[in-house]
């Protein structure tokens, strides 16, 4: 049989997730200027089993990841002091963040002559709190955590296994070969959802066109402005910045490499769904050592959050703050800091972060009734958000391995496209690691 002179898969996957989102404001375009119920209703569907299908593998996949990551510690070298470094980036890199988000809230004002009716918006039923916070970590029942798709807790089991099985030595080695195969094989499987990005992607878009107009969206439009902005001023001055005066690398060469993950961040709002992307990337393309990356990008993926942690919840308190009258002083500037930088592990990766917005406004005394205002925009905010944590989730380690002389420049150098990718590679994911 002749080869067919089109494959869908040839597609560049970038080209692919375009020309969803171009598809999917269209349709929403005309879902809503039509008033077509049935093609809202189908955008909407769409998005929403995509999401679903990326939350299903949520659980299993952060389990082992977080099993595999510390056990993978005993083959690399100076392990506590890399985790330790890390860590500290990972503070460093989101108090910039929180810095830009507080400087940019405080510039622009965007909750100054916002005319809003307060007294309907409802706080969110689930709310944040240092208590809640603090006393959920630990599960009452482990298969709970699984069940409820608790991510903090699932990230503290996986986190107290893989120390045990550390210090089992070779009696774990039975566990650790059967937690490996798990996590492959829930990796695969997320793979090939990940190949549904696109349609995910017109469905998401879609939905979010057809059911947030101009008129709802118009009070809000500063404030959706400062987040996207002040992303781009961390993806486009901070990171670029810590890239060229701390690593001495090309900021060009990092998003290059860095890119699918990124986009695929973009449409799917999730950093622990777009985890093994992410740590492909870092280690196929960005040079970091596999050893390292398997610790690295899993503890990234539940605990570093520059978009959702940092830039929106200084945002977002500022503007909740001035539309309620509540005057902030620099108590109150230093508070949002602090929970910025300790507590961006409450957002745990998952789509949406209003269980950290509400622990900002619950430790200042401001009303969390505000977070409702913002639900209408928190999916288009929640886009630009994740990207900019999943770029700061690869950025971190390549930062480490280059201080620590890991960090491999002839992959990072290389350019995407030319990068030696094996038979296995290629037939598994043909268009995710195209050049960007």
């Amino acid at each position: 049989m002749p080869a067919l002179p089109f494959s869908f898969t040839r597609i560049p996957f970038w080209v692919q997730i375009l020309a969803g989102l171009v598809l999917g404001v269209v349709l929403g375009l005309v879902a809503r200027n039509g008033d077509v119920a049935w093609l809202s209703t189908t955008l909407t569907t769409v998005g929403e089993l995509f999401i679903q299908l990326l939350k299903l593998a949520v659980p299993p996949l952060v389990f082992t990841a977080v099993v595999a990551s510390i056990a993978n510690l005993r083959g690399v070298t100076n392990a506590a002091r890399l985790a330790g470094r890390t860590l500290m980036w990972f503070m460093a890199t989101s108090l910039l963040a929180v810095i830009v988000g507080l400087g940019l809230g405080l510039l622009t004002n965007p909750g100054r002559g916002v005319t809003l009716d307060t007294g309907a918006a409802a706080a969110p039923t689930h709310v944040g709190t240092w208590t809640d916070f603090l006393t959920g970590i630990i599960p009452t029942n482990p298969v709970g955590a699984f069940v409820d798709g608790n991510v903090l807790q699932i990230v503290f089991l996986g986190a107290v296994v893989g120390a045990a099985a550390l210090q089992l030595g070779a009696k774990a080695q039975p566990f650790l070969a059967l937690n490996t195969s798990v996590l492959e094989l829930v990796q695969k499987a997320l793979w090939w959802v990940i190949r549904l990005a696109p349609i995910g992607t017109l469905g998401l878009i879609g939905k979010a066109v057809s059911q947030y107009g101009w008129d709802l969206l118009a009070p809000l439009a500063t404030f959706t402005v400062d987040v996207y902005l002040g992303c781009l001023i961390v993806l486009g001055v901070v990171y670029p910045a810590l890239l060229l005066g701390f690593g001495r690398l090309s900021p060009r060469r990092f998003y290059a490499g860095a890119w699918p993950a990124i986009q695929l961040a973009f449409v799917s709002r999730s950093s622990v769904g777009t985890m093994p992307l992410t740590q492909k990337v870092t280690v196929e393309r960005l040079g970091v050592p596999q050893d390292y990356a398997s610790f690295a990008v899993p503890f990234g993926a539940t605990t570093k959050m520059d978009g959702c942690a940092a830039v929106y919840p200084a945002l977002a308190a500022i503007f909740v703050a001035q539309v309620f009258g509540v005057p902030l002083g620099v108590k109150e500037l230093l508070l949002i800091a602090f929970v910025s930088v300790v507590g961006s592990a409450a957002t745990a990766g998952l789509t949406g972060a209003i269980v950290m917005l509400t622990l900002t406004l619950s430790t200042l005394g401001l009303p969390l009734a505000g977070a409702g205002l913002l639900l209408a925009v928190d999916p288009i905010l929640d886009m630009m958000r994740t990207a900019t944590n999943v770029a700061g989730q690869a950025l971190v380690p390549v930062l480490v391995a280059r201080r620590e002389g890991m960090l491999d420049l002839a992959v990072y150098d290389a350019p995407s496209g030319d990068l030696p990718t094996s038979e296995a590679t290629r037939e598994r994911e043909p268009a995710l690691v195209g050049s960007a």
